[in-house]
């Protein structure tokens, strides 16, 4: 297949929230002798694994070392999955390594991530870099990206927190337990700020499998310098990230703390450091165009977040919000956080099989408006109140597809 074809073929076997086993990638995985070849960094956790990989990524590019990227999801094109240096995976090189196995993602019924995850792996093993750093799609005892005899130089869960429920566990120590299935026998593991029962099954597996165990430590000092953050780490001041998010500070410090761990194997200094967290951010993490802020806050933990950051940037304006979500997400939590803060919620819609109408807000119809085309919301408020905030939330799907809206349309 070309890769227009190939784009196709993930599109139709996208199996998102509708299967979570892996009983037929294990087999793939056995008959085909899927591996990964290179050293890398595990990531999972409720929020920040894909910024705490960012900033990884960022340090160890500063530092000189040859870096490769697989995160989910992608804002435009599966390609942004699958990067190394600063390049995404070329669309001839995604196609011609998805064309490998060709014959065998149908025979496996093979998910779109599985295939993905497969990709990046494949393209990893053929350009060799220093370090990895490898996202985990969704908990991670049945994640894809969990080759069961691959050994991470280091495994990093960011956070613990109720959400998909349905498939991680009901709880926080069951979702905790999933998670840690990352955590492999005598390689070190690194938590971020989990409460104290998290930590305990966490710590506990990592003893069981002989995993020395570190949590990252507390940082001081925040204020925003400029729509920057500036904080104190460890042996380092006056530190600096591109960003006024302050939910990116923990992210920021896990970063810090993973390259203390590995220092013997991937040596660092300070100014790598403070190169890489000042690098830019990543897209729809508290982005500002304008009077809009963008962000993908997708459950009840990243929503406060994010609505501490927003209130500290807000500058005691009145804050507008368009808001849209998938069906699976706790939105009875996450409305009434946001709606505590801002003077009004417009609830819409976006294009997406997952995405909730107009049916699935009945039980808020009488809190907050519903309009079925988020570029109206959007532009009635940026006309209406060009003094105000705009927040644009609910998912991080829908952030990206707005976020594409502001910039080519609106031009902020």
């Amino acid at each position: 297949m070309n890769y227009e074809e190939t784009i196709k073929y993930l599109q139709s076997c996208d199996m998102t929230m509708s299967r979570y086993e892996r009983n037929n990638w294990d087999l793939f995985v056995r008959k085909m002798g899927v591996m990964i070849e290179v050293p890398f960094i595990h990531i999972t956790g409720s929020n920040g694994k894909g910024s705490t990989a960012n900033y990884l990524v960022e340090i160890y590019k500063a530092a000189g070392y040859k870096v490769a990227l697989f995160s989910k999801p992608f804002l435009v094109k599966p390609n942004e999955m699958i990067r190394v240096g600063d390049e995404d995976i070329s669309d001839e090189d995604f196609a011609r390594i998805f064309s490998y196995k060709e014959k065998e993602y149908e025979k496996f019924n093979l998910s779109s991530f599985e295939i993905e995850t497969y990709i990046a792996f494949e393209y990893f093993n053929e350009q060799k870099p220093d370090i990895a750093i490898i996202e985990c799609g969704m908990g991670g005892e049945t994640d894809c990206t969990n080759l069961y005899d691959a050994k991470p130089v280091l495994s990093i869960i960011t956070t613990v927190s109720l959400e998909h429920t349905a498939f991680l566990g009901r709880t926080t120590s069951e979702i905790a337990r999933s998670k840690s299935a990352i955590i492999k026998d005598k390689r070190p593991v690194l938590v971020g700020a989990v409460d104290e029962q998290v930590e305990q099954v966490i710590k506990d597996i990592a003893v069981r499998k002989e995993a020395p165990f570190k949590k990252v430590d507390a940082y001081h000092h925040p204020f925003i310098i400029r729509d920057k953050l500036q904080f104190d780490y460890s042996d380092y001041s006056k530190l600096i990230i591109n960003t006024p998010a302050i939910y990116q500070i923990k992210n920021a410090c896990l970063a810090i703390e993973a390259t203390k761990i590995l220092n013997d194997q991937l040596p660092v200094n300070e100014s790598h450091i403070r190169l890489g967290l000042e690098a830019k951010p990543l897209p729809c993490r508290l982005e500002r165009h304008g009077n809009i802020i963008i962000d993908g806050a997708h459950n009840p933990e990243a929503v406060d977040l994010m609505m501490q950051s927003v209130s500290m940037v807000s500058e005691s304006k009145p804050i507008h919000v368009v808001f849209a979500s998938y069906r699976d997400k706790n939105i009875a939590v996450e409305l009434p956080r946001i709606g505590k803060d801002v003077a009004d919620i417009v609830l819409t819609t976006f294009d997406s099989k997952r995405a909730r109408d107009e049916m699935d807000y009945f039980l808020y119809a009488a809190d907050y408006s519903y309009n079925e085309n988020f570029k109206e919301a959007i532009k009635e408020l940026v006309e209406n109140h060009p003094n105000d905030l705009i927040l644009i939330t609910g998912s991080l799907a829908f952030a990206s597809v707005a976020r594409t809206f502001v910039i080519k349309e609106l031009g902020l």
